[in-house]
């Protein structure tokens, strides 16, 4: 530690053998139950199994991340990379700074978690470490505890680097990048100390992170059961906020206060929010990606709410709906949402096995087209077909400018990595979960818009499993048409 380090540290120190005796003795004894096995242990144990056939004879090398400093000597919430958590079943805060390694053999791979376990009570770490320290932020388990939690073997993490390193010459060595970028640093540079291309070594850290994104694209039962829960969660969520519609007026901040709401719900039924919830009023709905949450909210107003709980498992919901704050919409918000819903019916309808995942789109972008031209707001000679046509078209995307659909699981934007083909052009296959999402967006300052118009924002959310004969819309218990939304309304606040 530097001069200046020691200078703007400021904690007490452990300064004599004396008081150190005095906090490291005295406890009661701990409890040496081994802790039950995850449920999501066999899951994960499976996943592992398939990553390995994939890769005989290579070490893979899967981070959880480490801690991240928020300001000065706080760090945020810790949440695991997806591929670890996706391999691994651990979700919540658990386990900065581990790594889990497949080591090959004779069979496959053994499954190995270098992690930083509990340390003794007379050990410096116990009450002189403030970041990882028990007596500063709790228990972890020992190395004893992840062997049962899980199913697979666990070692110190200072063993890590040696173990998986030490033969990098012959055996070819692959890490998810981006998990932890300090770690990947340094296998880089062990890995080029023992004669590895740097580039050659990226093109294959590649391969291995896209592989693992691709193939959370099926979701197995336990899957399908955490966004099941996540949904149900998320769900509460918004009728907390229903519930509090009729005092947002007035209410400096009212979107801060929705953000507020939602996020109660999800600390306390799970992890947290999956992502920065969308809470954006009036014409706030029509910035997508409106997260600031800082605007007021008036009588009059929609409020446009996309969020969605991530449960302990990190499995995320991501669900919108569109609420008139005084309970009823008004004709011209009524029409603008009855558009928005009747693309999502169509939306909806193109999810079934042997469609592709472009067919949601075209399905439902073809519906808003529609209306913008019963409206009269595309360009003159530009009938629905001429803005339709993807290359010399497109004048529907001013008022609806995203995609209708994206695959859901540990990552709100699930298997991000997978190409095109994989993706947009590939069918829909039984056990994949996805969002159908249309929208319509008129800024309050957009003159080709009916007056009548400006200043509403509308988008319509559900998250949707495939199944072999059609689909499941998960979030369909909570209404959806204007309609049903009114009385979803009145029931919640009990009118």
């Amino acid at each position: 530690m530097s001069e200046r380090q020691k200078a703007a540290d400021n904690r007490p120190r452990v300064t004599t053998d004396e008081f150190r005796a005095f906090v490291t003795t005295g406890w009661a004894p701990r409890s040496d139950a081994p802790p039950a096995r995850s449920p999501a242990a066999d899951y994960a144990a499976r996943r592992r199994a398939a990553l390995s056939a994939a890769y005989p004879g290579q070490r893979l090398v899967v981070p959880a991340g480490g801690l991240k400093v928020r300001s000065n000597d706080c760090d945020y919430v810790f949440r695991p990379h997806t591929a670890f958590a996706y391999l691994t079943g651990l979700g919540a805060d658990r386990e900065p700074d581990a790594v889990l390694v497949l080591e090959p053999n004779a069979h496959g791979h053994d499954a190995i978690l270098y992690f930083r376990p509990l340390a003794t009570r007379d050990s410096d770490e116990f009450f002189g470490d403030a970041r990882y320290g028990e007596f500063w932020v709790g228990p972890r388990p020992s190395l004893a505890d992840i062997e049962a939690e899980l199913g697979l073997s666990a070692a110190h993490i200072d063993g890590f680097l040696d173990a998986a390193t030490k033969d990098a010459a012959h055996v070819l060595v692959r890490v998810v990048r981006d998990a932890d970028h300090e770690l990947t640093g340094q296998l880089d540079a062990l890995r080029v100390a023992q004669g590895r291309d740097q580039q050659e070594a990226e093109v294959a850290d590649d391969e291995l992170a896209h592989d693992i994104s691709y193939a959370r694209m099926i979701k197995d039962d336990y899957e399908v059961e955490q966004l099941r829960a996540a949904v149900a969660a998320t769900g509460d969520g918004f009728e907390a906020v229903i519930a509090e519609l009729p005092t947002l007026n007035g209410r400096g901040r009212g979107e801060r206060w929705v953000e507020g709401t939602f996020a109660r719900e999800a600390r306390h039924q799970g992890n947290g929010v999956g992502y920065d919830s969308i809470c954006a009023a009036g014409d706030h709905a029509n910035t997508l990606h409106w997260i600031r949450n800082t605007g007021d909210i008036a009588d009059d107003d929609l409020i446009l709410l996309d969020a969605g709980v991530e449960v302990d498992a990190l499995y995320t919901a991501d669900i919108t709906r569109t609420l008139p704050v005084s309970g009823s919409f008004t004709p011209a918000q009524r029409e603008i949402y009855d558009a928005v819903y009747a693309a999502q019916q169509a939306g909806l309808a193109a999810v079934a096995p042997g469609n592709t995942f472009s067919d949601i789109h075209a399905a439902a972008i073809r519906v808003i087209a529609e209306h913008l031209y019963a409206w009269g707001l595309l360009p003159d000679g530009i009938d629905v077909a001429a803005s339709l046509d993807t290359e010399h078209g497109q004048y529907h995307r001013r008022w609806m400018v995203h995609g209708t659909s994206h695959h859901l699981g540990l990552d709100v934007h699930d298997c991000a990595l997978a190409t095109r083909s994989e993706y947009l052009d590939a069918e829909l296959r039984p056990g994949m979960v996805l969002t159908v999402e249309p929208g319509l967006y008129f800024k309050s300052d957009d003159t080709l818009a009916p007056e009548r118009f400006r200043g509403i924002g509308v988008r319509i959310e559900d998250d949707v499993l495939v199944t072999a004969t059609g689909h499941e819309n998960l979030s369909g218990h909570l209404p959806r048409s204007s309609a049903e939304v009114e009385k979803w309304i009145a029931r919640v606040q009990g009118d």
